[in-house]
């Protein structure tokens, strides 16, 4: 086992599986491209739950949803908090961000992207509680 695997295998990542098929998916390093910071710091950000990730394929993959052009998307962060101190865990948070929310028509992940972004944060802030 190499360094990289002994800090991959550390990393706090959900199973693959909670994500639809059809997600996209960043690793480590086009992150940190995208965020211009260090491969390590966006380490940093999933072990502080900034951001969440999966092991897809044995590497760890970060949706690309939970970007937009400026960077994490608006929300992202607080509704991770909100969701972890209400009691769900990483993986049920992951799953929830995926589960598509009939009236909305997408899953709350997707709606952060549109204007429906506030209503995701009161659902959140509604269940975790």
């Amino acid at each position: 086992m190499n360094r990289y695997s002994l800090r991959v295998s550390s990393l706090p990542l959900s199973q693959d599986t909670l994500l639809p098929p059809d997600v996209d998916t960043l690793s480590i390093d086009e992150v940190a491209k995208r965020l211009g910071v260090s491969a390590n710091r966006v380490r940093t950000l999933i072990r502080d739950h900034h951001l969440l990730g999966v092991s897809r394929g044995g590497e760890p993959a970060i949706p690309a949803l939970f970007f937009d052009d400026l960077g994490v998307v608006k929300h992202f962060t607080g509704l991770v908090e909100v969701l972890l101190d209400g009691g769900y865990s990483r993986d049920d948070v992951m799953a929830w961000l995926f589960t598509t929310q009939d009236d909305l028509e997408m899953h709350p992940a997707q709606a952060l992207h549109t204007h429906s972004a506030r209503e995701v944060i009161r659902r959140a802030q509604a269940q975790a509680f």
